[in-house]
């Protein structure tokens, strides 16, 4: 199955340009030019990351960052004409995990997603075949194991 992209550009030639990039790669890929539109896909589709523009016409992509961590940990690559320390501050600050400044090179973007996705997969395992991530063993005594469970 393969990996769930959204892709939030108001720019349609950057938009149609990573889809292709991303679509060469096998991923599927949800393209929107609002942030509207991608919020319903955000509410109504399992994805495992998100690329967005910052600026945006109706919600700049700082707030739909916000929103979409309100819920959701996929990782988060945000692509900006916006190249200020501060914005990229500000943009890693409210959960971007990634930030990346226009002019970009696809095969770069197309690198870091990869990368993103590696590593969140890594860290995001289906546990079914592991240890309970919730149990921590803390020793035992004539052959009996005390657990300590936690919730997160």
């Amino acid at each position: 199955m393969s990996d769930k992209i959204l892709v939030v550009d108001d720019e349609t030639e950057i938009a149609d340009l990573i889809a292709v990039y991303l679509k060469n790669e096998d991923y599927t890929v949800f393209k929107f030019y609002t942030a509207q539109e991608a919020i319903k896909c955000i509410e109504s589709t399992s994805l495992d990351l998100a690329i967005l523009d910052v600026m945006l016409p109706d919600m700049n992509g700082f707030m739909l960052c916000q929103k979409i961590r309100e819920q959701y940990t996929y990782p988060i690559i945000m692509l900006t004409a916006k190249d200020a320390e501060t914005d990229k501050i500000t943009g890693l600050t409210l959960g971007a995990d990634d930030y990346v400044t226009k002019p970009f090179r696809p095969l770069e973007l197309i690198a870091r997603v990869k990368s993103q996705l590696r590593r969140y997969k890594k860290y995001n395992a289906d546990s079914s075949n592991k240890t309970d991530k919730n149990v921590i063993l803390c020793g035992h005594t004539g052959g009996t194991v005390y657990n300590h469970f936690f919730s997160k």
